[in-house]
């Protein structure tokens, strides 16, 4: 029963997509994933092989918590979290801080590019009608426009 915490934590982060859409549970995702990726990473290459892991682990974490329009924003922050978290705690307090490390650090990256992707979402939709300044009739097309030449005799 060595890996039942790790199965217990597999479990957890697989059933977090249920709940997928705000900043806690892709702070929960990015936490569980790098805890995850770190262990797994440690018992296969080491020091290195748990730095991997946990921004591997990060990443997917924080995508799986995400919102849907903004997986991409906390994967990378999940993943940049989780591995810069593990290197600082393995230099703190061993593996043990590594894996603290990369739980921190993969839950506020997951977070804070969930917000951010949400943030870059809402610009993106007020510009839309802002810029939106053509109006024509009806059902005609808004694309282009003819430039029609009337001759004056």
């Amino acid at each position: 029963m060595k890996y039942s915490p790790i199965l217990l934590l597999s479990a957890s982060l697989l059933s977090s997509a249920a709940f997928a859409g705000s900043n806690t549970e892709a702070a929960v995702g990015g936490a569980l994933g790098g805890a995850l990726g770190s262990v797994v990473g440690e018992h296969l290459g080491g020091s290195t092989g748990a730095t991997i892991g946990a921004g591997v682990g990060g990443a997917a974490g924080g995508m799986v918590g995400a919102d849907k329009r903004s997986r991409t924003e906390a994967a990378i922050g999940g993943g940049l979290g989780a591995a810069g978290g593990n290197v600082i705690g393995q230099r703190v307090g061993g593996s043990t801080g590594g894996l603290i490390g990369a739980a921190v650090g993969g839950g506020a990256g997951g977070a804070i590019g969930n917000e951010y992707g949400d943030d870059d979402d809402y610009d993106r939709r007020d510009r839309r009608y802002r810029d939106d300044h053509r109006h024509g009739h009806p059902g005609k097309a808004k694309g282009h426009y003819k430039h029609k030449h009337k001759h004056h005799d």
